[in-house]
């Protein structure tokens, strides 16, 4: 599965929806919140995660998407 900035965002709204936070109102910043630690999260995982395959015909290591 690829890693998906949008279904992070969501799952960290809804983390923080159950911790008490709400996601509206003219003062929320959940949402704005949430998009920002996705977009660091997953651009951080894909420029850096390296996966090693150790055996077989695909041995080697490989970037995360």
């Amino acid at each position: 599965m690829a890693l998906s900035k949008s279904r992070l965002k969501s799952l960290i709204v809804s983390e923080m929806k159950t911790q008490g936070a709400t996601a509206t109102g003219q003062y929320s910043w959940v949402n704005r919140m949430a998009e920002a630690i996705a977009n660091a999260v997953v651009d951080e995982v894909q420029s850096n995660a390296e996966v090693p395959v150790t055996g077989g015909s695909s041995a080697g290591n490989y970037k995360v998407e």
